[in-house]
């Protein structure tokens, strides 16, 4: 927003002034990222003051929204996803769109086949993490040659997703009987490729973090008996003087890291547990069924102490068995504990039936809202996260207990407490105010 005032308060144009194309925008925007070595900050200023300068004052705010990776317009992976498909297949399957009411109408005769296509498309980006590739081949090769995609270690795929359970009774029902459980880990979730002996991780959200966990680099070189595999992994941080699990706010501060990482891992150093396998010295493994993934995984696994592990697994259809299991992970400071159907394969995305985790239901808290942060994007203007806090009777005073976030709503429309309505109760007790607000 600071960019649109100062843009709209520009004066006169430079010698470098020129009408800004999409090619333009990204091209700069690329080539800040890949800028390196001796004088690289003011390179970077002098590609984005050229930017801002051709820029109108609406075209400065999302570019600086862009850079800083905050740009917010609503649009999800599933927009994209049926948006290709509205874009090659709606005169086959005669999809009909009425603006005024915001609904598509796919005729009855048509719906199995709209279905298969989202799912192709939908599987295509799963593997490939790219609509930009996936539109590429549907263009060029046809859908049918999404059915060709290989997997590849070194380039991420989307994680598959386990939804919640009320308790192990309700999981069973889910996932059937007998089942594998598994601890919850109460850490980071990264997911591991080697190929050709080259380590990379990637964070659930398919971030590369390799340079801030070397650490694990080391451990997946010395503990695994294959050099060309994707596997899924929670990394858990170790007191080094305990050997104790930390819960995940311990390791949490390595994710963004970018000096003194070594030094860091010192300090919080990480074991390992690997939970699933997706690949295995070049075969795909994601139809593969889930005691079968778990078998390679045994195979391949060499655990080193306080370093890596298979997760601890047990395969049971008894209730109390699987209770104490629960009670045991707990104890441990887990969060609780992961229900696998052992005939499902790996299918990425929130997969219902495949997999559920079972974790203590908290009771409900009175808290109040003590301080709040601006948000960002589409939620600009609006106090957006909140640091709540419990009353000390004792000492009469406030104790802040962490921040909440989710669970308001954007819209009007929607169901629930809206980010505006929270504001305009908030605004009338702010007592001081720091930084970005307005």
């Amino acid at each position: 927003m600071v960019a649109e005032e100062l843009t709209k308060n520009k004066q006169q144009s430079t010698l470098f002034t020129k009408n800004l194309t999409v090619e333009f925008v990204y091209n700069q925007i690329r080539n800040l990222a890949e800028l390196e070595g001796e004088g690289t900050v003011n390179k970077k200023i002098g590609l984005i003051s050229e930017l801002l300068t051709s820029a109108s004052p609406n075209e400065s705010k999302f570019i600086v929204r862009t850079i800083l990776e905050q740009l917010r317009v609503g649009i999800a992976e599933g927009t994209i996803r049926d948006a290709i498909v509205w874009c090659f297949f709606s005169e086959k399957l005669k999809l009909k769109y009425t603006q005024e009411t915001n609904e598509l109408n796919v005729p009855k005769e048509n719906q199995q086949e709209y279905s298969k296509i989202l799912d192709s498309i939908q599987n295509g980006y799963d593997l490939t993490n790219d609509f930009g590739e996936v539109f590429r081949i549907i263009k060029e090769e046809g859908i049918k040659a999404l059915e060709k995609i290989q997997l590849k270690a070194g380039k991420p795929l989307n994680v598959m997703l386990f939804q919640k359970a009320k308790n192990i009774e309700e999981a069973f029902e889910i996932v059937g009987k007998p089942c594998a459980l598994e601890f919850k880990f109460d850490g980071f979730r990264l997911q591991c490729h080697c190929n050709n002996s080259k380590i990379t991780l990637y964070t659930r959200r398919l971030e590369n973090v390799t340079k801030q966990f070397p650490d694990v680099v080391e451990i997946l070189k010395n503990g695994l008996k294959s050099n060309n595999y994707i596997i899924d992994a929670e990394a858990i941080g170790i007191d080094p003087k305990t050997k104790k699990w930390l819960p995940f706010q311990a390791v949490s501060q390595r994710i963004k890291r970018k000096y003194d990482i070594e030094e860091l891992a010192k300090k919080v150093p990480v074991m390992l547990h690997v939970f699933d396998i997706i690949s295995c010295n070049n075969e795909s493994l994601l139809e593969a069924p889930f005691y079968r993934r778990r078998h390679f995984i045994e195979k391949i696994v060499v655990p080193i102490e306080n370093k890596l592990a298979a997760a601890k697994q047990i395969v049971t259809e008894n209730l109390e068995e699987a209770e104490k299991f629960y009670a045991e992970s707990l104890s441990l400071g887990n969060e609780g504990i992961m229900a696998k159907n052992l005939s499902s394969p790996y299918k990425p995305g929130s997969r219902v039936g495949f997999g559920i985790k079972i974790k203590p239901i908290l009771e409900t808290l009175d808290l109040v809202i003590v301080k709040a942060e601006t948000g960002e994007g589409k939620r600009a203007g609006w106090l957006t996260s909140y640091t709540v806090a419990c009353y000390d009777d004792k000492k009469e005073r406030l104790l802040e207990i962490g921040k909440v976030s989710t669970g308001v709503k954007e819209k009007e429309q929607e169901e629930g407490v809206t980010y505006e309505e929270i504001t305009k109760l908030l605004k009338p007790s702010i007592t001081e105010t720091k930084g970005n607000f307005s």
